[in-house]
């Protein structure tokens, strides 16, 4: 395949500090590449210089004449008082101002490509206010409208930050089925296992400052140990020969005299190249990740009873029963909206509950051998001086201008970790932060740093129960799995939220799904949660995580005979699909035709029509594939 995008021997450094040197990729087309490396390794910097929106210090990016590349940043901006289209469209159109969009001759034009791409990615109400769109549907519209400029290169840096699982779900189908190349930042393990056909580290663990593997993540991971094994044999052999090397150098004068020069140099060569091998077979670090517990022996630290809340008018979950003991993790599940934040809050005690149901009043007053220290309908009943502590992923809460030192120890110049006094010096070491950052304002460090301060002061506060809201945004890979050790290690109870579907099915003893209309559901684990997807939507919950662990209804297996309505509806779909795509025909035709064209409105219309019933065969393909699988 060619090459759509080739970088050779880029370097870039921030005053005295060396992001990366020599840095050379490619891409080819419809390649789908994930760039990973650990936090501050210049991810975000490498991808704005592919881009063009930030200048190299060396080296060079070569793009074929005439490639779009567009480019999707980690935070999301729209203009004040944009709507959803007005969005796409006054981008497509600053844009083919600027002559990057030849293809798109007027306004007009644009006007249509964004409402095309805003249908084909099924957003209902295109007249919605972009403020009013949570962090997910933000991430949504960003990438609809780089995507709308038909781009031959997407560039994204870490896109799933603010996407939940089933927003994931979309971009990873996006990626699968676009017609062009990507590179996406990413530490999301599930994406590089089943979306990437390339993984690239940026690290100086490696000699060119990259490690390229063409494969998924299992494929990464095997290369890497075969590698690095081989450069630490590498640097024992030449260890060798360094010694070698002194004792020869160390001879009295008169050997010195006979010496050769190019043999000296050789030496002091290998003395080099021993040292830079050191440099980089050094161990990573990872961050030091080490939660406290209060230690209480208490069974039931939680326990909430027919849950119910509404906000705006919205009912959020309806007759949820929650059940937080020492060991468990529930994972919470949901669209952006559904209402897990607001479950934490009411869990937390910053919201109340609404008022039960009359069913739940029902329910409560017909059933016979309630435990006595079971709460009544509507309500949370915490164990005696419980510590809930809450992990934001809102990370409001620090000033952006104060320095590190401050926000790690912000009463003295040290801090208490288990009735130890820790100069705030090691206390940041232990986060990876040297001495020189200090002094530094956060609002100068990379997410990934951000992220880990939260986690310092997080961890010096004891907890019965940790409560992690999307946790592992920033995070790099190393990090993500000391974090996960550290909460397998937890005593307490530990409520998750997070779009790491690997963390999740790793941790989680229990999945409470809710489906942002009201209901929700348990699953015994994310597996199961994953089956039924494809099979109903989610029900209401009303056993708690210890009671429905034994009696969730197990999923239906993934192949089973057809009913009778089913091979009914497979025997209709291809005349359902011929039908549709004569329709298709028949317009394209219209479309065609120059007193259609100079129709404005007319031509706008049948490009709807055909962008929406495509997307209606394309599901029915789906469904047809998925039917002749039962047969």
């Amino acid at each position: 395949m060619a090459a759509v995008l080739v970088a050779r021997d880029i370097s870039k450094s921030f005053a005295a500090r060396t992001l990366f040197t020599g840095i050379s990729l490619s891409l080819e087309e419809r390649e789908r590449l994930a760039l990973i490396g650990p936090n501050g390794s210049g991810k975000s910097t490498l991808l704005k210089i592919l881009a063009g929106l930030q200048d190299a210090d060396g080296g060079e990016v070569k793009l074929p004449k005439g490639l779009r590349a567009s480019y999707v940043a980690q935070q999301d901006a729209f203009p004040e008082g944009s709507t959803i289209l007005s969005a796409v469209t006054d981008a497509l159109h600053e844009s083919r101002r600027a002559g990057l969009l030849p293809h798109l001759h007027d306004d007009h034009e644009a006007d249509l490509a964004a409402e095309m791409t805003l249908a084909r990615l099924e957003f209902d109400d295109i007249n919605q206010a972009t403020a009013s769109l949570s962090g997910g549907q933000r991430k949504r519209l960003a990438i609809a409208r780089a995507l709308a400029h038909e781009p031959d290169v997407l560039l994204l840096d870490e896109p799933t930050n603010h996407l939940d699982v089933m927003g994931i779900d979309w971009l990873e189908g996006v990626l699968r089925r676009g017609p062009f190349a990507s590179i996406v930042i990413t530490h999301d393990r599930e994406f590089l296992e089943t979306v990437a056909t390339r993984i690239v580290e940026l690290s100086t663990a490696y000699p060119s400052g990259t490690f390229s593997v063409k494969g998924n993540y299992s494929e990464f991971l095997r290369r890497k140990e075969e590698f690095l094994d081989g450069q630490a044999k590498q640097e024992q052999a030449l260890a060798n020969q360094v010694r070698e090397d002194i004792r020869w150098l160390s001879r009295g004068a008169k050997a010195r005299r006979t010496k050769s020069k190019s043999r000296i140099d050789a030496s002091y060569e290998r003395m080099d190249e021993l040292a830079a091998l050191k440099a980089r077979n050094a161990p990573a670090q990872a961050t030091t990740i080490d939660f406290t517990a209060t230690g209480r022996q208490t069974q039931k630290l939680l326990m909430g009873r027919a849950l119910t809340k509404s906000l705006g008018g919205k009912r959020l979950f309806t007759d949820v029963d929650v059940l937080l003991t020492p060991g468990s993790v529930l994972g919470l599940l949901g669209p952006n909206g559904s209402g897990k934040s607001t479950l934490i809050k009411v869990l937390t005690g910053e919201l109340e509950p609404d008022p039960p149901t009359p069913e739940a009043i029902r329910a409560a007053a017909e059933a016979i051998g309630v435990p006595p220290s079971t709460p009544e309908p509507g309500t949370i009943r915490r164990a005696e001086k419980l510590r809930i502590v809450l992990f934001s992923q809102h990370r409001q809460e620090l000033d952006p201008t104060i320095k590190l030192r401050e926000a790690l120890s912000p009463h003295a110049d040290s801090v208490v970790f288990r009735d130890r006094m820790i100069h705030v010096n090691g206390w940041a070491r232990r986060f990876l932060f040297t001495p020189q950052q200090l002094d530094a304002p956060i609002k100068t460090l990379s997410g990934g740093e951000q992220a880990r301060i939260h986690i310092a002061r997080l961890m010096l506060e004891p907890a019965d129960v940790l409560i992690l809201d999307e946790p592992t945004n920033d995070l790099d890979i190393p990090s993500l799995e000391v974090l996960e050790d550290s909460l397998t290690d937890f005593p307490g109870a530990i409520v998750l939220v997070t779009h790491d579907r690997a963390m999740l099915a790793e941790l989680s003893t229990q999945i409470l799904a809710l489906d942002g209309e009201g209901r929700a559901r348990y699953f015994t684990d994310y597996e199961q949660w994953q089956r039924a997807q494809k099979e109903v939507p989610v029900k209401a919950a009303s056993k708690p995580a210890a009671e429905s662990a034994n009696s969730a209804a197990p999923a239906t297996p993934a192949k089973k005979k057809l009913s009778y309505k089913e091979q009914q509806e497979l025997t209709q779909i291809e005349p359902k699909i011929e039908k549709m795509e004569a329709e298709i025909k028949d317009w394209e035709t219209q479309m065609a035709d120059p007193k259609v064209i100079a129709d404005h409105k007319k031509f706008q219309d049948l490009c709807i029509k055909v962008s929406q019933m495509q997307n209606k065969v394309s599901k029915l393909y789906d469904r047809w594939a998925e039917l002749q699988q039962g047969q």
